[in-house]
């Protein structure tokens, strides 16, 4: 049985080594090292097909996909090991995709990589990012995370395969669909797939995983964060309005979608660490896509999902260990999206407004960026439009700076670009 199961995953395997292929962004760390290789990222963002692609330079290679349901309560792994040398002729590098169904795996994969094997494993649970996977797996694992595609992914994906297009249409549909692969390599139904994706994630990586009986719950939180990207929430409020038992209920569901790679959040800048653990977070999603096909809305919302995308953007940088990200707000509420920290220094204040049009507003903008300027002794100044382009001087009280408005498609290739 084992052996036949196997033998589906290398048919599997054998597809994906030959079907086409966007080069991503993300590079494998320490390829040729020892230590136990980890991707982990959101389910379908592609980390199986990334893995199996980086690793053409190996011959021989074992695969496992433990996302298959005929693996769940697998009683012997060992079996499972001697079907794999039956399957693939004993191989020295084994890939073990969606690992965290496997309980007790960290030990195992221990134990492999003591015997010689060469270990790469896929993950779609940010915990395999914590120190709890540091503490099991002793120190000896690189890690390596995939998110959708990037915008500059899209734009590579669109000349390999000729189309052709303004680039601003592609940041527009981009910004509205998000980036799950096989939505733009197969062009299919975004609403259907991304419904699918986002139920198929809450039930096999939060009920089934954790066990929860009354999922209506996580159901409508869900539904809600979706809603309410880019808005800055409190935990009592939120229990409140969606009638949950208590804060701790709350705080440990909004933990579980966060672990799914559903949700992420950032604090609120202070240089007082107790301050910023205990103010409001903000919140945002991994991918735009989930709020177009989830959230309860009426129409599109330019300025959430504007900001929703310069936020993955950002926490792609920062789950690389590149940066720091934030937001911040004083006491009269005037708030900047978002504050990027380098190493112990503040780097670049970055306001995202999809409509600049209104003066005031314009005004409003660059007020707030230059009071978190003058706090945060960062002169790096950045606002993230639709379309218009310029780079002005502006000052507040003897604190002085030059505004670089830059579209945000632009500031995506040259994000990108930068790395």
């Amino acid at each position: 049985m084992l052996e036949k199961i196997v033998q589906s995953h290398k048919e599997e395997f054998d597809q994906k080594r030959n079907d086409f292929f966007v080069h991503r962004e993300s590079q494998i760390k320490g390829f040729d090292s020892d230590l136990i290789h980890v991707i982990i990222g959101p389910r379908r963002a592609g980390k199986s097909f990334f893995s199996i692609r980086s690793m053409e330079t190996h011959k021989q290679i074992g695969y496992v996909n433990f996302d298959d349901e005929r693996l769940f309560g697998l009683k012997s792994f060992d079996e499972l090991l001697h079907a794999v040398n039956q399957v693939y002729h004993n191989p020295k590098v084994l890939l073990f995709d969606e690992i965290q169904n496997i309980p007790g795996w960290e030990l195992i994969m221990n134990r492999l990589q003591r015997n010689g094997y060469i270990i790469f494993i896929t993950g779609s649970n940010s915990k395999l990012l914590s120190s709890e996977l540091a503490t099991h797996l002793t120190g000896r694992h690189l890690i390596t995370c995939l998110f959708p595609f990037s915008f500059l992914e899209i734009t590579q994906l669109a000349e390999m395969k000729e189309i052709s297009g303004d680039i601003r249409q592609q940041s527009d549909e981009y910004i509205i669909q998000g980036g799950f692969p096989e939505l733009w390599v197969k062009k299919l139904d975004s609403r259907n797939y991304l419904n699918s994706l986002f139920d198929s994630i809450l039930f096999k990586d939060i009920v089934k995983r954790h066990k929860i009986r009354h999922s209506s719950a996580l159901d409508n939180l869900a539904m809600f964060m979706v809603s309410n990207i880019a808005s800055e929430l409190s935990f009592t409020t939120i229990t409140k309005r969606l009638s949950f038992r208590s804060v701790v209920t709350l705080q440990k569901y909004i933990d579980y979608l966060e672990e799914a790679f559903l949700i992420f959040s950032i604090q609120r800048f202070s240089f007082k660490v107790r301050e910023q653990i205990s103010s409001n977070k903000k919140f945002y999603c991994y991918d735009n896509g989930f709020f177009q096909a989830k959230a309860f809305k009426f129409s599109p919302n330019y300025g959430k999902l504007y900001e929703n995308t310069v936020a993955i953007e950002l926490k792609r940088c920062e789950m690389e260990g590149l940066i720091k990200v934030f937001y911040w707000k004083n006491e009269k509420h005037e708030e900047v999206d978002f504050v990027v920290q380098k190493g112990l220094k503040i780097e670049e204040l970055i306001q995202v407004c999809y409509d600049l049009s209104e003066p005031k507003v314009k005004e409003r903008e660059i007020r707030a960026l230059l009071k978190a300027g003058a706090a945060l002794d960062c002169k790096q100044i950045l606002v993230i439009t639709r379309d218009f382009e310029k780079v002005e001087e502006a000052s507040w009280y003897g604190f002085t700076g030059e505004v670089n408005f830059i579209p945000l498609w632009k500031w995506l290739l040259e994000k990108s670009e930068r790395k």
